[in-house]
């Protein structure tokens, strides 16, 4: 008796221990969906360098370099900010290609007064149009950082610092701490600086190179769950073969209860719509998101529709669409992900881009706007979406209609992941070819059913 006791005991035990493991593993796949990791994009950061060029009386000047290595996302308009703390009591004297926000308490000085004396400064990008005896190269431009695969050449920032009561040697230096990092909102994870080689300078005429005193890189990485609790995007879908019309999920980007509190939604048939988009306020006032009355309240949609299908080709449209009446999109991306798009041959008034996460896996792909053409996306109304047309080659061991297969694994719109819609309400094939899962249940289900109402009859 004891024996299967302490039996039914053990297995009762195991159970336990399995679905604590079960539960575990189950929590812990959303857990990772919040980390700063892109799958498709896996090396992905924003590397601050910083160069100690000379030395002063009582400090250094630097060159900062910020670096844009992710591929597809950016930094817009505000621009970007920066922050840190200092290690002692180092003050800024003076800076060129970019300003701190305070200068701060700088009563102890006299004459020579610094530009910032604060222990932990914020710096932002100067503007565009800043005169030339203020200026570095890559600065000024109001703080917007491109990616890497769109625009390479904008995809820096720079700016010299001279800083004061700090180390003048290699050995008393200290390097900041604690830095931070907003583009132009929250999002980024800054690590610690890392003093690392100094970085090598090449003359133009490429016969001399020259060498920093010091150098210490800062890495940051995003994640979306740190930028917005909240979606930022949706996908719809559509097809030639299914006259079904799959929509956005309900709520995919939030619910509102109150359409009367700040940043609710706005119907477009409002009255006088322009002045509630754009009422009178202050100078510099920063107006919260008003985003058109949808099901799914998300500020941007991506639909994808199966156009047409030929012997050897088969063709998508995809339509990017605008539902924020107090935002505009510029140098706008998107980036999809299906298993055609290592046989694309044309694409139609989009810029194409190849990307690989992984080597050996070729089904991942960069879209943007043609320049002065439609890289604008503007607010919510009749210009507020772009368009254009995939053309895909067919393989044959792996082209099919069916079970969704012609529609997109993954979007991104401006580097945040877009809510897709269920599996299980993807435009099916008329013929047959694609089933719900209840509908196989039901035919498994009623000749037993029936077979039981026969024999009990």
């Amino acid at each position: 008796m004891e024996s299967s006791v302490s039996r039914s005991t053990s297995v009762v035990s195991k159970m336990s221990f399995l679905a604590v493991l079960v539960v575990f593993l189950i929590s812990s796949s959303y857990i990772t969906s919040t980390e700063a990791y892109d799958a498709l994009d896996p090396e992905g950061n924003i590397t601050m360098k910083w160069d100690v060029m000379s030395w002063t009386p009582d400090g250094y000047v630097a060159v900062v370099t910020m670096f844009n290595f992710q591929k597809y996302r950016h930094i817009p308009s505000p621009g970007w900010t920066l922050g840190w703390k200092w290690a002692k009591k180092e003050v800024i004297w003076s800076m060129v290609g970019a300003q701190t926000t305070e200068q701060g308490d700088c009563s102890k000085y006299k004459g020579n007064i610094p530009h910032c004396c604060k222990k932990d400064p914020t710096v932002v990008d100067l503007l565009p149009g800043t005169p030339y005896n203020q200026q570095i190269a890559n600065c000024c431009k109001g703080g917007v950082l491109n990616s890497w695969v769109q625009d390479p050449g904008n995809a820096a920032s720079s700016f010299q610092i001279s800083v004061g009561a700090a180390g003048t040697t290699n050995k008393t230096v200290r390097v900041p701490r604690n830095f931070t990092l907003m583009g132009p909102g929250p999002g980024y994870t800054c690590g610690p600086a890392k003093v690392v080689r100094p970085t090598k300078f090449v003359t133009t005429d490429t016969r001399r190179t020259t060498q920093a005193m010091m150098t210490w890189n800062i890495t940051c990485t995003y994640s979306q769950f740190l930028a917005q609790r909240t979606p930022t995007c949706c996908v719809s879908l559509s097809s030639f073969y299914n006259e079904t019309i799959v929509g956005c999920p309900t709520c995919a980007c939030g619910c509102q209860n109150n359409k009367t509190e700040s940043g609710a939604c706005l119907d477009p048939d409002t009255p006088h719509l322009a002045s509630v988009v754009s009422p009178p306020t202050k100078k510099g006032t920063i107006l919260p998101p008003l985003v058109q009355c949808t099901r799914h309240l998300c500020p941007i949609r991506v639909h994808w529709h199966v156009k047409q299908n030929y012997k050897e080709y088969w063709r998508v449209k995809i339509t990017i669409t605008n539902f924020n009446y107090r935002l505009n999109y510029s140098q706008w991306n998107m980036v999809a992900q299906h298993p055609n798009f290592d046989n694309i041959t044309q694409i139609f008034s989009f810029n194409y881009k190849s990307l690989t996460p992984y080597a050996g896996l070729n089904d991942t792909a960069m879209l943007w706007g043609v320049k002065f053409y439609n890289d604008f996306l503007s607010e919510a109304g009749p210009l507020g979406n772009v368009q254009s047309e995939i053309l895909f080659r067919k393989d044959q061991a792996t082209f099919s209609f069916e079970k969704g297969w012609a529609f997109p694994r993954r979007i991104y719109f401006n580097g945040d992941n877009c809510v897709m819609p269920p599996p299980d309400t993807y435009p099916f094939l008329p013929n047959g070819g694609f089933r719900p899962e209840v509908s196989v249940f039901a035919s498994v289900l009623l000749p037993v059913l029936l077979v039981f109402f026969f024999f009990s009859a």
